[in-house]
C-alpha cells in the first residue's frame, strides 16, 4: 500500500470540483499543468484566473522530499520556527554524503563513519517533528521517491533542483530552497510565480539504440540551459504514450538543465504499470477514477498552439542516440562522424577513461537492464571494456532486484565497479583523483545529468559528456568518443570483427520487484521528547544566526567580483569535498564564489581587496569587508545560478555581507533563494550597463527607501577616479518578498507571526 493514502485520496477528491472551477473561470480547456496547478491553490477553489509569467500565486503542495545535504540547512531553520511537527508529509533521503571510491560495501561503512554527525542529526530531526528518514544506502531521493511517493496530480517540493523527476509519474514536482520547504513545513503557503507553458509533442516510437534520454538530450538542445525558465514543459502525443514511466522520469529530471519550473506527462497505462509494479495499487485505483482530471482536455493535445506559449515537435523514429557536452548539458552531437570533427576541432580527447552508468537521472531497472543487455554482448562477443565502467543503482529495490536477476553481475564480470546506492560521481562525490586540480585532461561519458567543469571529479580537464544508459556501455566498450554503434565495427580478443547489437531490456522485472531492507525509518507519532544535539564545537553543524535586517540604506558598498560568463550554483557554492560543511554556514562560507571567474582578470579565486589594494581569495576579501563593516555587492552575467537548488549559494553571501547581488538574468531558484534570504536579487534593465562596472567600484543603492512592486531601483556607482554611473534596476519583489528583505529573511518573518 501507498505512503499517505489518505492525503491522496483527499487530493483526488477535491480535484474535479476544483478543475472544473478553473475551467469556467479561464474559459477554455486545460492542460495538464493548469489541472493540477489551479487544484491546489492556497485558498482551494479557483475564483480567478492567473496571468502566466506575470502573476505570483500561492499554492499548497501535498508533500515535501529533502536529500541529505539540503536537508541540513532547511532543517536547522525548521528548527527555528517554533513549530512542534511538519504541517505536510515529508521525507529525509541520505544519498548525497557518500563518496564512490572502492565499491559499495566499503564506500557506505567510510560514510557512516565520517558522516555519523550528520546523520544522526538528520535522524533525530526527522524523529522529533514527523520526518520519514532513508537510511544512507537506501537509494538515490529521486528514485526513491519515484518507487513510494510521486503520484498522478499531485504537487510537491523539494530541496534539490532534481526533484522534477516525479513528473514522470504526472506530477507537478518543483526543485526549490531550503526556505522555500521551511514555509510549507511550518504550514504555511509556498509562493511561485503562476509559469509559462511550453508543449512537447512526442511522435513516432524509439526504437534501436534511441532511448529517452535522447528526448531530453534534443530538448536541450532545442531550448539551450535557460530556454526553459520560468515555465512547466508538459509532454504529450503517441511517443509519450509508448515511453515507459521510468523513461518519462529521465526526461522530466533532465528539465533542469534548460531552467524549467517542471517537467510532466499525462496519466496513461504506463504509469499504472509502474504504480501496480510498486505495490501501490490503490493509487492507480483511485487515479483511473478521475484519470481525465489527470491529463489534458482533449483540445489542448489535438490543438496545441492555441494552448502553450511555445510548442516544440519531435518525430522519435527520427531522433537518433546524442552525446552532450562537454562542460554544458545542451552542447548535443549525434554520434559518429560528427563527433569525430567536433571533438578534432576543439581538441576533446578522443579516449574515453570512464564510462558512469546511473544518478537520479538514468539509474532505474528498465535503464540497468538495457545497458546490461550491452556488457553481455561484449562478453558474448570476447570483447573487453577499453574504459573502466561504474554503476550506481537508484535504490536499493532497484539493486537488489538488479542482483536477484543478474543484472549487477554481467557489469562485474567486465570488472565494473558497483558503488552505493546513492549520488557518488553525479554530485562530486567520485574519489577518483589524489590532486584533481592538477589531474590530466580526459573524457568520460556518464547517464548523469550535469556535466559542468569539475562536477563529477574536481579536474577542471575532465571533458564530460551525457548520454543514456545503454550509449554510455557501449562507448565504455568501445573506449572512443566517436564511437557510432549503429555502424562501427570492434576487434575482438580473437581479431575478428564484431558489431554490437541494439540493446534490449524490461519497462519492468519480469518477476516484479523484490527487496529485504528499503533503509526506511518512520518518525514516532510523538517526538517531543526526542533531544536533538549540537556540538558547539562541530566543524559539520552549526545552529543558525537570524539574519540582520540589511536596511533601507545601502551606502558605499564595494565590489566584491564581478562574475564572468556562466556562473551557476556550483562556481558559486562548491559540491564534492565541501558537501561535509553544508550543515555548518561559517565553514561552507569558506567556499563562496570560488569558482566564479573574475571578469577582470579571468581568474578564479583571485579578486582586489579595495581596502588594501591587494589581490586575495574571494571569501577572504569578503570576510575583510564584513569585518569593517562594509556591504558589499556581486554582479554577474546570463542564468546566474543555474545549475542545483542549493540554497547556500545564496545564504553564503548573505553570511559573508553581501547585500546585493546584479546581473543581466537569473535562473528561477537561485533569485527566490536570494529572496528568502533576505537579499537584494537585481537585473540590469540595459544589459549593456554591465560593462560599466569596474574594479574598485563603489555602490550607492540613493532610492531603496521606496522600494516596492513594479517600481526600478536607482544604483550610483562611483569609479576609483571619482567618476559616477546611475544605473537603473530592475526586480520581481511582490509585497510579500519586500516584506521578507525588511525583516532580514522569510523565516523571520515566519518566527514572528508565529510568535
Amino acid at each position: 500500500m501507498a505512503f499517505d493514502i489518505d492525503m491522496i485520496k483527499q487530493v483526488y477528491a477535491n480535484m474535479a470540483e476544483r478543475v472544473d472551477a478553473a475551467r469556467e473561470i479561464t474559459g477554455k480547456p486545460l492542460t495538464l499543468a493548469e489541472k493540477i496547478l489551479y487544484s491546489h491553490l492556497w485558498d482551494g477553489t479557483p475564483s480567478k484566473a492567473f496571468v502566466r509569467g506575470k502573476d505570483y500565486v500561492d499554492f499548497a503542495p501535498d508533500r515535501i522530499a529533502c536529500q541529505d545535504a539540503t536537508a541540513q540547512m532547511a532543517l536547522l531553520q525548521f528548527m527555528q520556527a517554533g513549530k512542534a511537527k511538519v504541517a505536510v508529509p515529508t521525507t529525509v533521503h541520505c544519498d548525497h554524503l557518500i563518496q564512490a571510491k572502492e565499491g559499495a560495501a566499503k564506500d557506505l561503512k567510510h560514510a557512516n563513519n565520517t558522516s555519523s554527525e550528520v546523520f544522526n542529526f538528520l535522524e533525530s530531526v526527522s524523529n522529533k517533528y514527523g520526518i520519514g528518514f532513508w537510511k544512507p544506502g537506501a537509494g538515490i531521493i529521486h528514485q526513491v521517491v519515484l518507487e513510494n511517493y510521486a503520484f498522478p496530480g499531485g504537487m510537491m517540493i523539494g530541496t534539490d533542483s532534481h526533484t522534477v523527476n516525479a513528473g514522470g509519474l504526472g506530477m507537478v514536482a518543483v526543485g526549490v530552497g531550503g526556505a522555500d520547504a521551511v514555509d510549507v513545513m511550518a504550514g504555511m503557503a509556498w509562493e511561485l510565480k503562476f509559469p509559462k507553458l511550453i508543449g512537447v509533442k512526442l511522435t513516432g516510437k524509439l526504437s534501436g539504440w534511441t532511448a529517452p534520454k535522447d528526448v531530453i538530450l534534443k530538448v536541450a538542445e532545442i531550448l539551450t540551459v535557460k530556454g526553459g525558465t520560468g515555465a512547466i514543459v508538459e509532454y504529450f502525443g503517441p511517443g509519450a504514450s509508448a515511453m515507459s514511466c521510468t523513461g518519462k522520469g529521465t526526461i522530466c529530471n533532465m528539465g533542469a538543465e534548460i531552467g524549467a519550473t517542471t517537467s510532466t506527462f499525462g496519466y496513461d497505462e504506463s504509469m499504472e504499470r509502474y504504480l501496480r509494479a510498486t505495490d501501490r495499487a490503490d493509487v492507480a485505483d483511485a487515479a483511473n477514477e478521475i484519470k481525465e482530471y489527470l491529463t489534458a482536455d482533449a483540445d489542448v493535445y489535438d490543438n496545441p498552439e492555441k494552448y502553450f506559449d511555445q510548442v516544440i515537435e519531435i518525430n522519435l523514429s527520427e531522433l537518433g542516440p546524442l552525446l552532450n557536452g562537454p562542460f554544458t548539458p545542451d552542447l548535443s552531437t549525434p554520434v559518429g562522424s560528427e563527433m569525430t570533427e567536433k571533438a578534432n576541432s576543439n581538441g576533446w580527447p578522443m579516449q574515453v577513461e570512464w564510462g558512469l552508468i546511473g544518478s537520479c537521472t538514468n539509474s532505474s531497472y528498465e535503464d540497468l537492464s538495457r545497458a546490461s543487455s550491452i556488457a553481455q554482448q561484449a562478453l558474448d562477443k570476447g570483447l573487453k571494456t577499453k574504459a573502466e565502467f561504474g554503476i550506481n543503482p537508484g535504490s536499493e529495490q532497484v539493486r537488489y532486484t538488479a542482483e536477484r536477476d543478474g543484472i549487477l553481475q554481467v557489469f562485474e564480470k567486465l570488472d565494473a565497479k558497483i558503488f552505493t546506492n546513492a549520488c557518488g560521481p553525479c554530485i562530486g562525490q567520485w574519489a577518483r583523483y589524489s590532486d584533481p586540480k592538477n589531474a590530466p585532461k580526459n573524457s568520460i561519458v556518464h547517464s548523469f545529468n550535469r556535466n559542468f567543469a569539475k562536477r563529477a571529479d574536481g579536474n577542471p580537464n575532465t571533458h564530460a559528456f551525457v548520454a543514456s544508459p545503454e550509449l554510455t556501455a557501449a562507448i565504455a566498450i568501445a573506449g572512443r568518443l566517436d564511437f557510432n554503434p549503429l555502424t562501427d565495427k570492434l576487434i575482438n580478443e580473437n581479431g575478428e570483427e564484431v558489431m554490437l547489437d541494439e540493446p534490449t531490456g524490461w519497462e519492468l522485472p519480469p518477476r516484479g520487484f523484490e527487496v529485504k531492507e528499503n533503509g526506511y525509518l518512520a518518525p514516532k507519532e510523538d517526538g517531543s521528547d526526542v533531544v536533538v544535539n549540537v556540538a558547539d564545537d562541530s566543524e559539520r553543524l552549526q545552529l543558525l544566526t537570524p539574519f540582520e535586517p540589511i536596511g533601507n540604506s545601502i551606502i558605499g558598498a564595494k565590489l566584491l567580483i564581478k562574475a564572468f560568463g556562466k556562473c551557476t550554483t556550483d562556481h558559486i557554492s562548491m559540491a564534492g569535498p565541501w558537501l561535509r560543511y553544508r550543515g555548518h554556514l561559517d565553514n561552507i562560507a569558506n567556499n563562496t564564489l570560488i569558482g566564479a571567474v573574475n571578469a577582470f582578470n579571468q581568474k578564479t579565486n583571485f579578486v582586489k581587496n579595495q581596502l588594501t589594494g591587494e589581490y586575495d581569495a574571494v571569501p577572504a576579501t569578503q570576510r575583510a569587508y564584513k569585518a569593517a563593516g562594509i556591504k558589499s555587492v556581486v554582479v554577474g552575467d546570463h542564468n546566474y545560478g543555474e545549475g542545483s537548488s542549493r540554497e547556500h549559494a545564496a545564504m553564503q553571501p548573505r553570511h559573508l555581507g553581501v547585500a546585493a547581488v546584479i546581473v543581466k538574468s537569473f535562473a528561477r531558484i537561485h533569485e527566490t533563494n536570494l529572496k528568502k534570504q533576505g537579499m537584494l536579487g537585481l537585473t540590469f534593465d540595459n544589459e549593456e550597463d554591465y560593462d560599466l562596472i569596474q574594479e574598485d567600484d563603489t555602490f550607492n543603492f540613493i532610492d531603496l527607501n521606496e522600494f516596492a512592486p513594479d517600481k526600478q531601483l536607482t544604483v550610483e556607482v562611483v569609479h576609483k577616479d571619482g567618476t559616477k554611473d546611475t544605473i537603473k534596476l530592475n526586480h520581481t519583489y511582490n509585497k510579500a518578498q519586500i516584506a521578507w528583505y525588511k525583516e532580514g529573511s522569510a523565516l523571520n518573518l515566519i518566527k514572528k507571526q508565529n510568535a
